[in-house]
């Protein structure tokens, strides 16, 4: 069950950390849990989610009765509002009575830069709308969540539900990428896979205070070193990776090695190749990471992929075939 496979430890040189408390499955669902503390993203998405549950608001949709603001999907979803409470508050302070240079706007700003114990519950995919413009709705605290710290090359994604029906949408759900051993630290990518070395080394030194030194980035510090030493930009790219061959093994635990690999030089040079053809989404360019499914009932793997940003489903046959095509179950 999910609820036994992670133990919490101390981790030199990264802090406090989850470690598989025994062998997880690829697709297993290794963690669910509900919001500590659940806030909008920004002042700009109150007319468009839900202010208690954080859905899609239709336009059927009922207006906060105090500040005519935020707006509610159902009447369940404002009365777990308090919107009694919520006038009271605004009657109390009212803008002009903040202090100099505060607004509701700085607020959730100030929130939104919680970023080190936060997860984002992204608005809608949209095929249209770039990755780099893609917006949160909502931020959440989850208290064990909070503690799976990152890697380039993760062993896990989690995924939010936040339109689906029915109670729960705002739980983060945690799978397994591939097997995991016993003793291994879980961990997520606290970004998009596909980001370049200098990118994702600028965001988590601003954003989180450290440096990644995973087996990505030693790889990946080498090939800017050696631009840097042939007098080039030191640009690496996803594009490079993928045409430098796709056959290397993973650079964690329970990554298999692609069949006909030959064990070349050029896996040396690219050994996590194979994680991006595996676990990067490519359907609409959305750039998601790609999960199993949870186990069948009898043990056996699903085969199934599901992207945690478009939703897409993908067999492992399709995505695993030569040709590197989209092969979309279902758009």
């Amino acid at each position: 069950m999910a609820g036994d496979a992670l133990r919490a430890a101390d981790l030199p040189g990264r802090g406090r950390g989850l470690l598989a408390a025994r062998s997880i499955r690829e697709g297993e669902v290794i963690l669910t849990e509900q919001p500590l503390l659940l806030y909008p993203a920004s002042l700009a998405s109150l007319p468009s989610f839900c202010s208690a549950c954080f859905r899609s608001l239709s336009a059927a949709a009922s207006p906060c009765p105090s500040c005519r603001a935020a707006g509610f999907c159902s009447p369940s979803c404002a009365a777990a509002s308090h919107p009694r409470l919520h006038a009271m508050v605004a009657a109390l302070v009212p803008p002009q009575m903040l202090p100099p240079g505060f607004s509701p706007d700085l607020t959730a700003a100030l929130l939104s830069k919680d970023r080190t114990n936060s997860f984002s519950i992204m608005e809608p995919y949209r095929p249209e709308v770039p990755q780099p413009l893609r917006k949160a709705r909502a931020y959440a605290v989850y208290p064990r969540a909070s503690l799976l710290n990152h890697d380039c090359l993760p062993n896990a994604c989690h995924f939010d539900y936040a339109d689906r029906p029915g109670p729960g949408n705002t739980d983060i759900v945690v799978r397994a990428l591939h097997d995991i051993t016993e003793g291994r630290e879980v961990c997520l990518s606290y970004f998009a896979a596909n980001w370049q070395y200098k990118d994702r080394q600028q965001r988590l030194l601003e954003d989180y205070g450290f440096r990644c030194e995973c087996e990505r980035c030693q790889v990946e510090s080498k090939w800017k070193q050696d631009d840097d030493s042939d007098g080039g930009d030191g640009d690496d790219t996803m594009e490079e990776e993928e045409e430098d061959g796709n056959g290397g093994e993973g650079g964690d635990d329970g990554m298999e090695q692609e069949e006909g690999d030959g064990g070349s030089d050029s896996d040396d040079d690219f050994p996590h190749s194979y994680f991006f053809v595996r676990y990067l989404c490519n359907h609409g360019e959305c750039y998601g990471m790609l999960a199993p499914l949870p186990p069948l009932p009898n043990g056996e793997p699903s085969h199934v992929f599901e992207c945690n940003v478009c939703g897409n489903l993908k067999n492992e046959d399709e995505i695993d075939a030569p040709d590197g095509g989209d092969s979309s179950m279902a758009d």
